[in-house]
């Protein structure tokens, strides 16, 4: 959420900033909703002081044995008014909250202009796409060969947009989460954290996914929980309302857990396979961060990703993502994507986003400056990086002639004796 005062000090950059994103922002109405909020304190005050002066007076009367029965009678209209005001107040509060949790972050100097995906420059690429001298296959005709996964079967349990891994495939899985943790935490400094999957509001409201994305979510009403879309939350969140000190910055969290997004309107966006799915598994990275380190500790947690698709030696490459096309709560982002030549497509498989102080001004996370004093920290998330569709491109860009999957050399020692390779049985 940003601070009103920020629109207040500046409205004119504020409105800028928010059409960098493709959005036309009333900056003068959300400052009117804030001038009600603020006339309303005012008066309070104002009342409260007259409150504490007639009170004053009426023991002065008393004390001299006059009759004070006006003067009380006047405090209680007073104190009626203040009652009145506190709920006029609250009002204001919630209706300006309610306008300001709903915008988004602006964009950072250094996002790039525009308005679509078409818009977002490559930033750099890593590796070179393999020669085939046979036709590559995409990866749902390749499993299908060697029976590992079970689209069918799936979705006779749980129905569309969701997979079933099998044999070889499960294993594979397992020895990628595996990897990526030891990665992360042995060679990276995270601190691996098993987190729940079942959140409440107040922490999907941390970290932006409420109140705009509700739809996209699966709640269950009964216990007034949601499942998570990210491992992004639970970590981010197991620090709310904290205060860091100085020399605890940076840390960073990570985690491996499924995510479950209803996708609402994803329908025909490369949904086929393993793409685009409801339930899938995820390693998420967090960092929390000083406000002056964190477009530094971006790069750092970037190039943490890349080094996971770099050691298992697939063709990537990195894009910067324009301000159209930036998610809700970030204010840069560069997004990581893989080649899969059996579909002739990039696939993104990791978003790395610093979001400033959007998150910790929601969630109340702090740390303690120079001077002692607390202030909004900022964080940084980022996949490290997310499943499906790195199994994609491990089956495609891995293919060879006979219908075999060459697997990367460095899940050997999560294989165990087994040829480093997934047949036809």
């Amino acid at each position: 959420m940003l601070d009103i005062k920020t629109l207040r000090n500046a409205p004119e950059q504020a409105a800028a900033n928010w059409k960098r994103r493709g959005l036309e922002v009333n900056v003068s109405e959300l400052l009117e909703l804030d001038d009600t909020r603020r006339a309303l304190i005012v008066e309070g005050e104002q009342l409260q002081a007259q409150r504490n002066s007639e009170s004053k007076r009426i023991g002065q009367l008393k004390k001299a044995g006059e009759d004070a029965s006006e003067a009380m009678e006047a405090v209680r209209a007073i104190g009626q008014r203040i009652s009145e005001l506190g709920a006029e107040r609250e009002q204001a509060e919630a209706n300006l909250n309610e306008r300001l949790l709903s915008l988004p972050n602006f964009p950072h100097e250094s996002t790039p202009e525009g308005l679509t995906p078409e818009d977002n420059p490559v930033l750099r690429s890593w590796g070179e796409p393999k020669d085939y001298d046979f036709e590559c296959k995409p990866h749902w005709e390749l499993a299908e060969q060697l029976g590992i996964f079970e689209f069918e079967r799936a979705a006779a349990i749980s129905g569309a947009g969701f997979s079933c891994l099998t044999g070889q495939a499960a294993k594979l899985s397992r020895a990628l989460i595996s990897f990526m943790l030891d990665l992360h935490t042995s060679k990276h400094g995270y601190q691996e954290v098993a987190a729940p999957f079942l959140v409440n509001d107040t922490a999907l409201l941390g970290t932006g996914q409420l109140p705009k994305f509700s739809e996209e979510l699966y709640r269950i009403p009964e216990d007034d929980l949601w499942l998570i879309p990210t491992a992004e939350v639970p970590l981010t969140n197991l620090y709310r309302e904290h205060i860091f000190a100085a020399d605890e910055l940076p840390k960073g969290l990570c985690g491996h857990t499924p995510c479950f997004r209803r996708e609402a309107g994803a329908a025909g966006k490369m949904t086929r396979g393993m793409n685009r799915l409801h339930q899938f598994d995820k390693v998420e990275l967090v960092k929390f961060v000083k406000a002056s380190e964190s477009y530094d500790e971006l790069e750092t947690l970037t190039g943490h990703a890349e080094a996971v698709l770099q050691a298992l030696g697939l063709h990537y490459r990195v894009i910067a993502l324009c301000g159209g096309d930036l998610g809700f709560s970030s204010a840069k982002t560069y997004d990581i994507e893989l080649w899969a030549p059996g579909q002739q497509a990039w696939l993104e498989v990791s978003s790395c986003s610093n979001f400033e102080d959007f998150q910790t001004r929601r969630a109340k996370i702090r740390v303690r400056n120079e001077q002692g004093k607390p202030e909004l920290a900022h964080t940084l998330n980022g996949s490290g990086v997310a499943l499906p569709r790195l199994l994609v491109a491990i089956l495609e860009q891995g293919q060879q002639a006979d219908g075999s999957v060459q697997l990367p050399e460095a899940l050997k020692p999560y294989w165990g004796d087994a040829p480093l390779s997934i047949s036809i049985p």
